[in-house]
C-alpha cells in the first residue's frame, strides 16, 4: 500500500517540494518536471535519521566519509553490480550534481573536450562548461536500436579527455546493453580516456531489461571508469544531498580527492546525508523493489494513454521514470506546449529545450510518473483535453 495516491501528502509537498515541483507552481498545477517522487522516503530511512538525532551531536564526519557509509556503498556495488571497489576509494559528495561536477574539476583544463550524449541531462554541459572545456556532443536519439559507439570514436580528438556516460539515459529512458557498453570500454582503453559513468538512476530499469555497471566489465575498463550516483530518484532523498564517487583507479580517487575541498572543511558530505543513504542501501531493498514494480505499472499507463491522443506519441522507456513524448505532430514548439499546458491545462511538464537536453530533445517534452496512478491519470486527461 506505500505507493498507494492516499500516502501522498500534497499539502506537505506544496511546503517543500521546490525545483519545479509542488512549492514551485500555483495550487491547481500537477507538476510533472523534475524527477523527484511524490511518495515519502522509505520509512527505514527515517527511522535510521531519527536515531541519529536522538544523541544531539552533529559533529564533523571524516573528510573521506563516514565508514557505514563506504561500507554501504561498497556492499552495493559489490552485490548488485558486480562492481569491486576498495571502500577506501568511494567518496561521499553533496548530490550526484556535485560529483559530476568534481570528476569533470579534477579531470580537465580549460579548453580540453569532453564527449556527451545529445540528449542528455543538462549537468554534463554545465559542468563541462564552467570549467571552460567544451562538451562534444554524441547524438543518441530515442529509438531501440543498439548504439554504434564507432561512431562516437570518430569525435575523439587529443583534445579529449572525457568521456560521459548517462546510463540509464535521461530523458529517453534507454538502458545501455553490455555488448554497447564492452564496445565503448574498449575505445576508451584504445585512446585511453576516462569514463564518468552517471548511474543515478540505475535502479529505476524496467523488466526485461537489465542494468550493468560499465566498471563491472574487466579490471582493465574498470581502471578508465569513474563512476556517480546518489540517492534522490531511488530513495527521494533530494534534499539530503548525498552521492558518492566511486573508482577501483586509486591515483585518479587521490586526484579526485584532492580537488574536492573536502580536507579543508570548504566542502564534504553532511552526515545525515550518510547515515540515510547507508540505511537506504542496508534496508531498504524491498521497498525499492515494490517502488519499481509502481514505476512500471505508471510507465505502462501513460505509454498507453499518450498513443491514443492525436498528435502525441512516446516508446516506453527501459529505465528512468521519465516518458520522453513527441510532440511535433501538434505543430507546436516544446516551449509552446509547455506553457499551453501550464496556463491552460494545469500540468507542468519539461519542455524539450536544447538548454536542457541538448538540440536532441527539441519537438519533445519530459514528463515524470513518480507519481500515483490517480495524478497521473488526471494530468493526461487534463493534457488530452486541451489538446
Amino acid at each position: 500500500m506505500t505507493f498507494q495516491h492516499t500516502q501522498i501528502d500534497i499539502q506537505l509537498l506544496q511546503q517543500r517540494a521546490y525545483n519545479l515541483r509542488w512549492a514551485a507552481v500555483p495550487k491547481d498545477v500537477i507538476p510533472l518536471t523534475a524527477a523527484d517522487p511524490d511518495f515519502k522516503c522509505p520509512p527505514m530511512v527515517q527511522a535510521a535519521i531519527e536515531n541519529y538525532t536522538k544523541g544531539g551531536y552533529f559533529s564533523y564526519a571524516p573528510a573521506e566519509g563516514l565508514p557505514q557509509f563506504k561500507e554501504a556503498v561498497h556492499q552495493f556495488l559489490k552485490s548488485k553490480r558486480n562492481y569491486l571497489v576498495d571502500p577506501a576509494h568511494i567518496l561521499p559528495v553533496d548530490s550526484a550534481a556535485f560529483g559530476i561536477y568534481l570528476v569533470c574539476k579534477t579531470m580537465l583544463n580549460p579548453n580540453d573536450e569532453a564527449i556527451i550524449f545529445d540528449p542528455v541531462d543538462f549537468l554534463f554541459q554545465y559542468a563541462i562548461e564552467n570549467i571552460g572545456a567544451k562538451p562534444i556532443r554524441f547524438p543518441i536519439p530515442p529509438s531501440t536500436q543498439t548504439v554504434d559507439f564507432s561512431l562516437l570514436e570518430q569525435l575523439i580528438t587529443p583534445k579529449t579527455k572525457l568521456i560521459c556516460l548517462c546510463n540509464p539515459l535521461n530523458p529517453t529512458g534507454k538502458v545501455f546493453k553490455r555488448s554497447e557498453l564492452e564496445q565503448l570500454g574498449k575505445i576508451a582503453l584504445k585512446h585511453n580516456i576516462i569514463i564518468l559513468s552517471d548511474e543515478i538512476w540505475s535502479d529505476i530499469v524496467f523488466k526485461p531489461h537489465v542494468f550493468t555497471s560499465i566498471g563491472s566489465l574487466s579490471d582493465s575498463i574498470s581502471n578508465q571508469v569513474v563512476t556517480v550516483s546518489g540517492f534522490s530518484k531511488s530513495y527521494g532523498l533530494a534534499g539530503l544531498r548525498i552521492g558518492f564517487i566511486a573508482t577501483s583507479n586509486k591515483a585518479l580517487f587521490e586526484s579526485i580527492f584532492a580537488h574536492s575541498l573536502h580536507q579543508s572543511t570548504i566542502h564534504g558530505a553532511n552526515s545525515l546525508g550518510q547515515i540515510a543513504a547507508a540505511a537506504a542501501l542496508n534496508e531498504a531493498q524491498d521497498w525499492l523493489a515494490e517502488f519499481v514494480d509502481h514505476l512500471q505499472q505508471m510507465r505502462d499507463l501513460i505509454t498507453a494513454r499518450i498513443n491514443t491522443i492525436p498528435g502525441l506519441k512516446t516508446l516506453p522507456p527501459e529505465g528512468c521514470y521519465v516518458s520522453f513524448i513527441d510532440i511535433t505532430q501538434t505543430g507546436m514548439s516544446a516551449e509552446q506546449f509547455h506553457l499551453k499546458m501550464l496556463e491552460q491545462a494545469k500540468v507542468a511538464v519539461v519542455p524539450g529545450l536544447s538548454k536542457w537536453f541538448g538540440r536532441g530533445a527539441e519537438g519533445y517534452i519530459r514528463i515524470s510518473f513518480a507519481t500515483s496512478a490517480e495524478l497521473l491519470t488526471e494530468s493526461i486527461n487534463r493534457i488530452e483535453r486541451n489538446l
